[in-house]
C-alpha cells in the first residue's frame, strides 16, 4: 500500500501501489499543464472524500515497493479521461483489499 499526501496534511491517504502509480502519471501530466482536477476516494469504512488537485497545492506520492510499477496504458488513458470529466477520478480504496482477499468480494 502506497500513501498519498495532499496539501500540508501529515495524514496520508492509503492507496494501492499500482493504482497510485497510475494516478501519479495522470496527475503529473495534468499539473505540468497547470490543469486542476478532482479525485474522489471511496471506501465502505470511511465513506467518500474528494480533493481538488491543483499545481499550487503540495502533493506527494510514497510507494511501499521500491521497484517502479509497470503501467497499463489503457488504465492511464481511462484515468486521464476521468480527470478531464466533471466527475473527476474516482478511486475505490477497498478494491485492492478485495483483489488480495477474494472472500471480501461482494456477491450480487
Amino acid at each position: 500500500m502506497g500513501r498519498l499526501y495532499y496539501g500540508n496534511s501529515t495524514e496520508a491517504i492509503a492507496v494501492d501501489d499500482r493504482e497510485l502509480a497510475h494516478l501519479k502519471m495522470v496527475a503529473t501530466a495534468k499539473l505540468r499543464r497547470s490543469e486542476g482536477f478532482a479525485v474522489s476516494f471511496s471506501s465502505a469504512r470511511h465513506g467518500r472524500s474528494t480533493v481538488w488537485v491543483h499545481c499550487a497545492i503540495p502533493l506527494r506520492f510514497d510507494f511501499d515497493d521500491a521497484e517502479p510499477i509497470r503501467l497499463d496504458p489503457a488504465h492511464v488513458n481511462e484515468l486521464a479521461q476521468a480527470a478531464a470529466s466533471t466527475m473527476g477520478i474516482v478511486i475505490d480504496l477497498d478494491a485492492a483489499a478485495r483483489a488480495e482477499r477474494p472472500e471480501l468480494a461482494v456477491v450480487a
